[in-house]
């Protein structure tokens, strides 16, 4: 009996590179259509195309909202896939909101460490995105606390425990 073993191929940063580029045009016109004023940055990171969108006035606050954010990320993610044939991992940031959510997922480990202290056994954060769960496994890890996923497809959420 033969079994088959898929392996995943990390892509190379010129593969990266094209999926911020597709993925600033396809942003781009969509700012366009929009009427929104807005900077892209293009980034590679940790294996991932990083595309920001940035602005000097607040024009990008109603885009800005973590739920908008991450509805435009797989519709961005989409778009890439349609051009490359090949799923796309990008991560999109608009108007700085990648770190206000990193700074909201500390104050939720935070809070959770404190629940630890005062005798939970575990303590469990709310269903979030692989992006975000992974975020808070490194902030975990740099509390000093154990940090495991559970649960299937939205339903996926983090427990923390002591070490």
């Amino acid at each position: 009996m033969t079994e088959s073993v898929t392996e995943s191929v990390e892509p190379t940063v010129a593969q990266l590179e094209n999926e911020g580029d597709i993925a600033a045009d396809y942003l781009e016109e969509l700012l366009d259509i929009a009427d929104i004023d807005g900077d892209l940055n293009l980034d590679v990171r940790q294996g991932r195309a990083y595309v920001s969108v940035e602005a000097e006035d607040d024009g990008l606050a109603l885009l800005s909202a973590p739920d908008t954010v991450q509805a435009l990320q797989e519709l961005t993610r989409l778009a890439v896939q349609n051009k490359t044939g090949a799923f796309s991992r990008l991560i999109l940031d608009i108007g700085g909101s990648r770190d206000i959510r990193r700074r909201q997922l500390e104050t939720l480990v935070d809070a959770a460490a404190v629940k630890l202290d005062e005798g939970s056994s575990q303590a469990s954060l709310p269903a979030m995105s692989s992006y975000e769960r992974k975020l808070v496994h490194d902030i975990a890890s740099d509390r000093g606390l154990v940090s495991e996923s559970y649960g299937e497809g939205a339903d996926r959420h983090t427990v923390l425990r002591r070490r």
